[in-house]
């Protein structure tokens, strides 16, 4: 009797069991909608508007860097960063935005757009690129040391002025270092999404071929800064442009026009 009972309410239970849907089956996963080929073109737009923010970002902080920092003069770095603080604040504060936003989900977003054709290249691509926010993150923090000397002026009362200054001059160039090893993470990443487009069906080659070449570029221009410092200041500006539109060239197609539609195929 009592083994009859029991046996009727497990078939009770399994039956409820199965009556429930998965929330995997009634909630689709963003990966899901990745693979969805119709779905695919508005993750690219999404992403090739975030991409252009990232770009805007940082050509705004990079401006500003640039504009407040006398190459071989601490004095006049310091000056300059005096005079204009409140501009300094924002040049950190919109680059740690974009980083901490737009950056890492437009990684993501093209990890999710390419991995159904390329898994491997998507893969490295989103690892390369993450490395490369984190350490540009953290470059960051060398840049707040001339505002954070000029707050602690009391405690510093000991240093001299001079020696302020070159420490806060030593803090900026540690920070470009620290930039530099991003660029090197992220050269591959480029390498990474341009051989990923070139080997795909989903955006035009001619833009994969740019962003290769945009990988190739990072990677000089981050190696020769350690290496060859000479070099390095032979080469720039001018090795950053075929980055820009390699770059600008990817992000304008993803918001323009998505990606083409296929079904998703593992190479």
């Amino acid at each position: 009797m009592h083994d009859a009972t029991a046996h009727s309410t497990l078939r009770v239970a399994e039956d409820n069991v199965r009556k429930v849907t998965p929330i995997s089956e009634s909630m689709p996963s963003l990966t899901r909608v990745a693979n969805d080929a119709t779905s695919r073109p508005r993750l690219a737009r999404i992403a090739g508007a975030l991409y252009l923010v990232v770009i805007a970002g940082g050509l705004f902080a990079g401006i500003i860097q640039d504009s407040l920092t006398v190459n071989g003069d601490a004095a006049a770095t310091a000056a300059a960063i005096v005079a204009h603080e409140s501009l300094r604040r924002w040049g950190i504060a919109v680059h740690l935005i974009y980083l901490a936003g737009p950056a890492i989900v437009t990684n993501l977003l093209l990890y999710m757009i390419f991995k159904p054709v390329q898994p491997i290249l998507a893969l490295l691509a989103l690892a390369f690129g993450l490395v490369s926010v984190a350490i540009e993150a953290a470059a960051l923090v060398p840049l707040y040391v001339p505002l954070l000397m000029a707050e602690s002026r009391s405690v510093l009362a000991a240093v001299g002025e001079a020696e302020r200054q070159e420490l806060a001059y030593l803090a900026i160039r540690l920070s470009e270092t620290g930039f530099g090893f991003a660029l090197f993470f992220f050269s591959g990443f480029c390498a990474a999404i341009g051989a990923a487009i070139v080997r795909s069906p989903l955006v035009p080659k001619g833009i994969g071929v740019l962003m290769l070449v945009a990988g190739i570029c990072y990677f000089i221009s981050s190696l020769s800064g350690l290496i060859a410092p000479a070099l390095a200041h032979l080469l720039s500006p001018w090795i950053i442009i075929p980055c820009f539109l390699g770059e600008a060239s990817l992000a304008i197609w993803l918001l323009a026009k998505g990606t083409r539609l296929t079904s998703p195929v593992s190479v």
